[in-house]
């Protein structure tokens, strides 16, 4: 049997929620469900239909279980360079790696630190002049208004080891509140019908040439699961956030729309995972840890791309997980539509007021058996013309032909 563990919280100005903590917040936040939600405006998804055009590489490449933080290295470098081989990079360039810092907890509820390191080390060794390590951590640890900001993502990355890892590569830290109010800008997604205002990015963005987006794979309390596409509520700033979090009919469409703003469409060039390591309940912050005999590094250009492969694996995760803790309210309370609306409506009031809990929209939850169940993916497809079929390349010798050939099935369509 695998070894399996639970990421054990890590104190910060404003520690992250442990089950407990959100299960008294739930009870007590029951009286909201009494008031009336919002209707819906939720259309029917369409139905699912590969896109035209070539497949869509992914790279895999293969860690040991326990392996070395050298042999890790290595297989970020692989599938980075299979995947993609950075010729967008010229000397000189600034290259920002947006990574998962929603708390101040350990890998796997944060992007792993080795693999920043990796990654900032191989884009200066290709010439980038400059690289910079960044993101806004969640809204329980992180509050940030016009007037106050309570808490501290830097602090988080120091907590949590990306800091040092980004420091010790060449590359500057930085936590996107820490510009102020001020220090954002608006843009519209490409596709219109779900926000309604603007997404309000950190100006950092438009200074820098290329983007890299290094998220984690894990389970989400809310959204079912945390990947590329959802990671993109870090770079939000919290009038945005609260939107999200009030308008929540369109949750997951919201989270796959603000992925295709300009800036995103023009700067994003790659997006890595290193999933040695999965959080495979509860989420995001802590839960149950899956630590599988071959982990996985994957990357890909396309963030639809990457996402399918990240929710394959999760889903794998949480099949070898033990059946007792996948499931019930305070091991992986997502299965509970009340839950996920009461604590949907916990977090409303930290990014708003009275007015917005009364405001609330019902968040759907979505059953995450199949990658075809996931509603952020189903409307990431919508919005790109259908469903990417994938080429899973392998980067390395050390994905076992087994392990590939269940991957390939979690993201074939059936027929």
């Amino acid at each position: 049997m695998e070894p399996m563990t639970r990421v054990r919280p890590v104190l910060a100005a404003d520690p992250p929620l442990t089950r407990r903590e959100l299960g008294a917040l739930a009870a007590g936040g029951l009286a909201s469900l009494a008031l009336p939600p919002a209707v819906a405006r939720v259309a029917a998804p369409p139905a699912l239909a590969y896109a035209p055009g070539a497949a869509v590489p992914v790279a895999l490449a293969g860690v040991p279980r326990g392996a070395r933080p050298d042999d890790v290295a290595r297989a970020v470098r692989a599938a980075a360079l299979a995947a993609d081989d950075l010729a967008w990079l010229h000397p000189g360039d600034t290259v920002l790696i947006k990574v998962a810092c929603n708390s101040g907890n350990a890998y796997p509820a944060t992007t792993d630190p080795v693999a920043i390191r990796a990654m900032v080390e191989l884009l200066r060794a290709r010439g980038a002049g400059h690289v910079l390590v960044g993101d806004m951590s969640g809204v329980q640890a992180v509050r940030f208004s016009k007037d106050r900001t309570r808490g501290s993502t830097r602090a988080l990355m120091e907590r949590n080891g990306i800091a040092r890892a980004a420091r010790e590569a060449g590359a500057e830290v930085r936590a996107f509140e820490e510009a102020g109010w001020d220090g954002f800008y608006d843009e519209r997604p490409a596709v219109r019908g779900t926000w309604a205002g603007p997404v309000m990015l950190p100006a950092v963005l438009r200074e820098v040439d290329h983007v890299v987006l290094m998220p984690r794979c894990a389970r989400h309390v809310l959204a079912g699961s945390t990947l590329g596409l959802k990671a993109a509520v870090g770079w939000w700033r919290h009038d945005t956030r609260l939107e999200y979090h009030r308008d929540a009919a369109t949750f997951a469409e919201k989270t796959a729309d603000a992925n295709f703003v300009p800036t995103m469409l023009a700067r994003q060039r790659l997006v890595l995972t290193c999933a040695t390591q999965v959080l495979t309940a509860f989420g995001p912050d802590t839960g149950w840890v899956h630590a599988p005999e071959t982990g996985l590094v994957f990357a890909s250009r396309s963030i639809v791309a990457h996402d399918m492969v990240s929710l394959a694996w999760l889903l794998e995760g949480r099949r070898e997980m033990p059946a007792a803790k996948r499931d019930g309210l305070l091991d992986d309370p997502n299965g509970s539509g009340t839950f996920v609306n009461v604590a949907n409506r916990v977090v409303v009031p930290w990014l708003g007021g009275v007015g917005d809990v009364v405001r609330a929209e019902w968040l759907p939850r979505w059953d995450l058996d199949t990658v075809w169940d996931d509603r952020v993916l189903r409307r990431a497809f919508a919005v790109t013309g259908g469903v990417p079929r994938l080429e899973l390349g392998v980067a390395d010798g050390g994905v076992p032909a087994p392990l590939r050939a269940r991957l390939a099935a979690h993201v074939t369509l059936p027929v």
